[in-house]
C-alpha cells in the first residue's frame, strides 16, 4: 500500500512560490504598490497645498478692497447711530440746556449785568443783582429787588454800589414800588448795553426753560436753569434757583430775552412756595419805576 502523505492545498501552492526568484517577486511586486501608495498621497497632498495656497494668495490680493469696505461700512453704521441718538435726545435737549449753551447765554447777558451790594437796616451785608433796561449819552437805569437795598429808601440811608468786572460805583436809587420787589437804580455809565425784553402773548409757555442770572460771577456772571411751572397776570412761576445774589436779576429764556424780575420775596398769592418761585413779570416795572411807551422803558434823559 504506498505511502500516503498528506497534500498541500492547491491554494498553498499558486500563491507561495517554491523558489527565490519567486519571493524576489513578490517583495518586488510589494515594493512596487508601496511606491505607487507614496506618489498617489504625496501627488493628493501637493494638490492640497496649492489650493490653500491660491486661497491665500486671493485673500490677500483682497484684503485691502475688504478691510477699505469694512471701515467704510462700521464708519457709516457709527454716524447711523449717532444720528439716531441725537434724535433721541431732542426731547431732553429741550428740557435741558447743555453747558455749552448756558455759557453761551451767559456770554450773551453778562455785560449787562451789575452785582449790588449795599447794608440793610441791621448794618449786615446785602446783595443781589441789577441789569440794564435803557441808557443814554449820560446815564443807564438798572432793574433790581427792592428786597435788596430797602434799607437804603430811608434817609439817612446805606450807599448802593454796583459792581461790573473791575468797575464798583455808587448807583441812585430813582424809585421803588414795595409791593412788587422792585427798584430802579441810576449810573452814570453811558451806552450801557442794555437787554431786550421777551414779546408774544405769552412771551413763554408751561415747561419751557427758563434762565435767572446774577452779576457775580467769575465770568462775569452766574446763571442757573429751571422750567416755567404757570403763567399768570401777577407772576411768572419757575422752578430756578433764585440765591440771593441772583434777586433783582433777569430771568430770560433761551435767546437772552427778558420775562421777568427774580425774587425772593415776591408772594403774590399771600404766600411763599415750597417748591416754585415766583417772578415779577418785567412789564410790571412799566406801572411804577418804568415810563414805558409801546411796551418799552424810556431813556434815562426821558425819566422826568
Amino acid at each position: 500500500m504506498p505511502d500516503e502523505q498528506a497534500t498541500p492545498p492547491r491554494w498553498r501552492q499558486r500563491l507561495i512560490p517554491k523558489t527565490a526568484l519567486g519571493i524576489s517577486m513578490i517583495i518586488l511586486a510589494a515594493a512596487l504598490g508601496s511606491a505607487f501608495s507614496g506618489a498617489v498621497l504625496y501627488s493628493y497632498y501637493d494638490y492640497r497645498l496649492n489650493k490653500n495656497e491660491d486661497r491665500v494668495n486671493r485673500f490677500v490680493r483682497g484684503f485691502d478692497t475688504r478691510f477699505q469696505r469694512a471701515q467704510d461700512l462700521i464708519g457709516f453704521e457709527t454716524a447711523k447711530a449717532q444720528s439716531q441718538i441725537r434724535d433721541q435726545l431732542k426731547p431732553i435737549e429741550q428740557l435741558t440746556a447743555t453747558g455749552g449753551t448756558l455759557e453761551q447765554l451767559q456770554a450773551k447777558v453778562a455785560p449787562s449785568l451789575w452785582f449790588v451790594h449795599t447794608l440793610d437796616e441791621n448794618g449786615q451785608a446785602s446783595v443781589g443783582t441789577a441789569f440794564v433796561v435803557a441808557s443814554d449819552d449820560q446815564n443807564a437805569l438798572l432793574v433790581t429787588s427792592y428786597t435788596t437795598v430797602h434799607a437804603a429808601t430811608r434817609s439817612p440811608g446805606p450807599d448802593v454800589m454796583v459792581r461790573h468786572g473791575t468797575e464798583d460805583i455808587k448807583a441812585t436809587l430813582w424809585t421803588w414800588q414795595e409791593e412788587r420787589d422792585l427798584a430802579l437804580l441810576v449810573i452814570p455809565k453811558p451806552g450801557a448795553p442794555h437787554l431786550p425784553w421777551a414779546t408774544g402773548s405769552p412771551p413763554i409757555r408751561t415747561g419751557e426753560r427758563v434762565f435767572a442770572l446774577s452779576g457775580l460771577g467769575g465770568a462775569g456772571a452766574a446763571i442757573t436753569q429751571g422750567f416755567v411751572a404757570d403763567i399768570s397776570a401777577p407772576a411768572l412761576q419757575h422752578t430756578a434757583p433764585v440765591g440771593q445774589q441772583f434777586q433783582g436779576g433777569p430771568l430770560v429764556n433761551s435767546k437772552g430775552e427778558v420775562l421777568a424780575v427774580a425774587s425772593r420775596t415776591y408772594a403774590p398769592l399771600g404766600f411763599a412756595a415750597d417748591q416754585v418761585t415766583f417772578a415779577v413779570p418785567v412789564g410790571m416795572s412799566c406801572e411804577k419805576v418804568l415810563k414805558c411807551p409801546n411796551g418799552q422803558p424810556n431813556a434815562p434823559g426821558d425819566r422826568r
